[in-house]
């Protein structure tokens, strides 16, 4: 690591960051109720903060590669965020819902500078030998953030009110200000990028992605598993309502999947190399395939160890996809790779969630066992296409 800019820092700015990330969601939702009464206009605030990540992030991750100094670049958008969601806040109850709506599209713009953002940034902050080990601990700081930030939430909501959750949502993403301020500055070799207009550089970015055989692959595979991930969020309520009396137990069952989506990271950073990243990025979506499928039973034993086996696949599917992005990702575009992957990731999972609504309604067990298909399907994507030789050229290429 860095003499000059700790791990250390690096991951107390992630952790908080995306904690308060996590918690604005569910504290938007509770207070849209609140505030505005509607349950509509609550869901519309998630919805609109959540689906303009997939326009923000190929923008934002541009900006990123042509910043000399994008530690400044993601305080600015950090700002920004916090910023938004104390405007929603203000907003709810006294502005049109279609204002607050606005304001929330316009700050989920900004959204994939919390995870892709700052990942990004490791290669300059850990050698290539620690690297790996750098992976797999910044990937931990998702599933921690996905533990604690909305429980976090509702704490703080049922003992100070739904408001309350938004500002320390809002605070929390300010506190990480200083560790992103303090990023090393890009090398003058790497700004070369910013010689090409804005516009041109998010299309290079893409194309860098649907051309590199491996990256395509870990992109498309990732953003089905997603789909699948959303699919098996809708039904956690109704999971919970089924197995143990209540949908608010849910909750419990979500925090089963990031435990084990932690504990799962936390092995790979002790072991970084004991698995080619590529195999667990498709071999993880079978097991989150077969946690699926264990889930359509809706025993209360088996679904515990569904929702853990689904933890098992999504917290080391996220460590190699991150490594897979570090290693073919060259430095000018490695922002945009990583913004433009965090957003697709954001928009399938909220396709999923919006597919398994009306399924669910159908049948819980039916919505479990096409989410389960769903991953299969993800790791079926992963052989589509060219093979890849061994030096990262296709070999239908190579006969050419």
């Amino acid at each position: 690591m860095t003499k000059r800019y700790p791990m250390g820092c690096y991951l107390a700015g992630t952790v908080t960051a995306r904690t308060g990330d996590e918690m604005s969601g569910p504290a938007l939702m509770l207070a849209g109720f609140a505030l505005a009464g509607s349950t509509t206009e609550a869901s519309s605030l998630l919805a609109g903060i959540t689906m303009s990540a997939a326009v923000g992030g190929p923008v934002f991750g541009a900006l990123f590669d042509r910043a000399a100094r994008p530690g400044r670049l993601l305080a600015g958008a950090l700002v920004l965020y916090a910023t938004g969601l104390a405007m929603i806040l203000v907003g709810l109850g006294r502005l049109p819902t279609a204002v607050t709506v606005l304001i929330a599209v316009l700050t989920g713009l900004l959204g994939p500078a919390l995870s892709g953002g700052w990942t990004a940034q490791l290669p300059r902050l850990a050698s290539a030998d620690d690297l790996p080990r750098a992976n797999a601990l910044d990937a931990m700081t998702f599933s921690t953030a996905s533990l604690v930030g909305p429980a976090l939430a509702g704490g703080v909501a049922g003992a100070f009110g739904a408001p309350t959750a938004v500002v320390v949502s809002s605070v929390l993403i300010g506190l990480a200000l200083p560790a992103a301020w303090a990023l090393p500055a890009r090398s003058g070799a790497a700004r070369d990028a910013r010689t090409a207009s804005v516009v041109n550089a998010v299309a290079a970015g893409s194309r860098f992605i649907v051309r590199s055989p491996r990256l395509a692959r870990a992109t498309l595979t990732s953003v089905i598993s997603c789909i699948a991930q959303g699919m098996l969020t809708v039904c956690i309520p109704l999971l919970g309502e089924r197995a143990f009396g209540g949908a608010g137990r849910g909750v419990m069952l979500l925090s089963c999947v990031a435990v084990s989506a932690l504990a799962a990271n936390a092995a790979l950073a002790r072991f970084p190399r004991s698995v080619a990243p590529d195999t667990i990025v498709w071999g993880s979506a079978l097991v989150q395939a077969a946690a699926l499928a264990l889930a359509t039973t809706g025993r209360p034993p088996l679904l515990i160890a569904a929702v853990l086996l689904a933890g098992f696949g999504e917290g080391p599917q996220l460590t190699a996809l991150f490594a897979v992005r570090h290693r073919e990702a060259p430095e000018h575009l490695r922002g945009q790779i990583f913004t433009t992957g965090a957003s697709l990731k954001i928009t399938g999972f909220a396709l999923g969630a919006a597919v398994a609504g009306p399924v669910t309604a159908w049948s819980l067990s039916g919505a479990l066992a096409l989410a389960a298909g769903v991953a299969v399907l993800a790791a079926l994507a992963f052989f589509a296409g060219p093979s890849v030789s061994r030096e990262g050229v296709p070999d239908e290429w190579r006969a050419m």
